[in-house]
């Protein structure tokens, strides 16, 4: 089934989604007339080519993402250095577990592929999982790891026949995303999967 993505602040680049590709890119008034049994998601903001984060190994594979039932004595935000190595190393399932939790992190903030090099099995199944395109890392590094990388690094535009893979944030312009940041996401599509959906 055939589905439309537009957002409100960017009508004029609305997605139609056949399968794991993208089927069309442009206004949405044209999409919906050439496709008009296409299921509609309508969606607050911009609708973009979604982002890369350059910090996959310290993210995915440096960090300890504490599970829900740890937020009592862990908190709810990722762990770094000694503590997380600790945690890391403490148990066998751990790493799988806590990169499967950063990977759905990645996905809350617009995240649809990743950089830098994953070493470890656990953040690698973690990343294929759920679809995330693997890249190169920019020349310059941002400065520290973060969900949502200053300045943040939008992938290349939307294209028929390209993988149906995208990210949608509740801002009025690309200007309001750059000061606001990736933690404005409402909707990320990999795969032609909606994987992450806000509010």
């Amino acid at each position: 089934m055939l589905t439309i993505h537009v957002a409100d602040a960017s009508p004029e680049a609305a997605v139609v989604v056949d399968g794991a590709q993208l089927a069309a890119v442009g206004p949405y008034e044209a999409l919906a007339a050439d496709h008009p049994r296409a299921r509609v998601r309508r969606w607050p903001g911009i609708l973009t080519p979604g982002l890369l984060n350059p910090y996959g190994p310290e993210l995915l594979e440096q960090a300890y993402h504490p599970d829900p039932r740890e937020a009592d004595r862990l908190g709810t935000e990722p762990l770094f250095g000694e503590r997380a190595r600790a945690l890391l190393a403490a148990n066998p399932s751990a790493r799988g577990a806590s990169a499967r939790r950063g990977v759905q992190r990645m996905l809350a903030h617009g995240t649809v592929a990743v950089a830098g090099e994953l070493r470890g099995r656990a953040a690698l199944d973690a990343v294929r999982g759920a679809g995330l395109a693997l890249a190169g890392r920019p020349a310059g590094l941002p400065g520290p790891a973060s969900f949502s990388p200053v300045p943040l690094v939008l992938l290349p535009a939307l294209a028929p026949g390209k993988p149906a893979r995208f990210a949608v944030f509740d801002v009025p312009d690309r200007a309001a995303l750059v000061r606001d940041g990736a933690s404005t996401c409402v909707a990320t599509v990999v795969g032609g999967r909606l994987v992450y959906r806000g509010r």
